[in-house]
């Protein structure tokens, strides 16, 4: 069985932006020796034996990058002069050979990264695991999901350098692979709660919430909005980009 950790860099969040840089690990029970795996970038010429795979590789598109997304991540148009297609990647590769749903793919806010991965192609049959959405549902209490908070609110930078001095990663902000490597050590907390088929089934199912976690009204319950700004739960159901509030909106006025 295999348990798929990947994050995208991109292009930008339009719907014509693609795919830049894919990091990943793909974890296994399975033992891999250097001599018989060709590792994205040579990242492992010095680690003789691991049950971890990790892919970190820049891909070309036709695609210009948003200066707004250059910012985040750093990756100019010179560092994609004479790199392969994302089709063409190890990752794209692996990814399709063990496309089936006895294994698991996992990412935070997947939606987002599976959607970029569909736009090249990929027609998914994993098991799918959104961190983010299985931290919300675990930790609703905490005041954000997004994934550098949590990196810092559940401690995990304490624990990264060992990690990622263990598998060979080189940390770097807003980058795929770092990102991933934080990712993983979250979803080590996750399953200290749940197991990776009941992290695919909170996957699956929307999260109903009973109060605005963030906004104007942040804290506040439903029933107290609709007492005092009854447009702003029709505005919210209408125009949030959070599935699952939107949802609980939509439940909670009978429309569902």
């Amino acid at each position: 069985m295999k348990y798929i950790l990947f994050d995208t860099e991109t292009t930008g969040n339009g719907e014509l932006d693609r795919i830049i840089q894919v990091g990943a690990m793909v974890l296994d029970s399975e033992k891999y020796e250097t001599k018989d795996i060709e590792y994205a970038e040579n990242l492992f010429d010095s680690i003789k034996e691991r049950d971890v795979l990790i892919y970190d590789e820049l891909c070309s598109c036709d695609q210009e990058i948003a200066y707004e997304a250059m910012e985040v991540h750093n990756i100019t148009p010179e560092m994609l002069i004479n790199k392969p297609k994302f089709h063409e990647t190890k990752f794209a590769k692996m990814l399709n050979e063990y496309n089936s749903n006895e294994n698991y793919l996992i990412a935070h806010n997947i939606k987002f990264d599976l959607g970029m991965l569909e736009k090249e192609g990929f027609k998914n049959n994993y098991k799918l695991i959104d961190t983010y959405k299985c931290a919300k549902a675990i930790f609703p209490d905490f005041n954000h999901h997004r994934l550098q908070y949590l990196r810092y609110f559940l401690g995990l930078y304490k624990i990264e350098q060992a990690e990622a001095k263990r598998l060979g990663i080189i940390i770097k902000a807003h980058d795929a692979i770092g990102d991933v490597l934080v990712m993983k050590l979250l979803l080590d907390e996750l399953l200290k709660h749940k197991s990776y088929e009941e992290l695919h089934e909170i996957t699956k199912l929307p999260i109903i919430s009973t109060k605005f976690g963030f906004g104007k009204y942040k804290g506040k319950s439903f029933d107290e909005v609709r007492a005092i700004d009854n447009g702003y739960l029709l505005w919210a159901m209408n125009n949030l980009d959070d599935e699952d509030l939107k949802y609980s909106i939509k439940k909670f006025l009978g429309l569902l």
